[in-house]
């Protein structure tokens, strides 16, 4: 999780919390959103994001995958 000086604890205590909100902070800061005025859903649609933003978005469906996904119950998380 990104570190940003000031920083407070997150409302969203779910276990994704803290990679969503790089996520968010990640496509409000870019491009398409600041100089294109578009939302973030319409930058992730159009593929139009920097590369730091798709690794947290691909972090962040690894994440809500592996709620999904029985096995992790016995066998705990991968690289943990």
């Amino acid at each position: 999780m990104m570190r940003y000086e000031g920083e407070e604890k997150l409302a969203d205590t779910s276990t994704c919390a803290g990679v969503r909100a790089d996520l968010k902070m990640c496509l409000l800061e870019s491009d398409c959103c600041r100089k294109d005025k578009k939302t973030p859903r319409e930058c992730l649609q159009s593929h139009n994001v920097p590369i730091e933003c798709q690794v947290l978005r691909n972090t962040f469906f690894e994440c809500k995958r592996s709620l999904l996904d029985n096995r992790t119950r016995f066998r705990g998380h991968k690289g943990y």
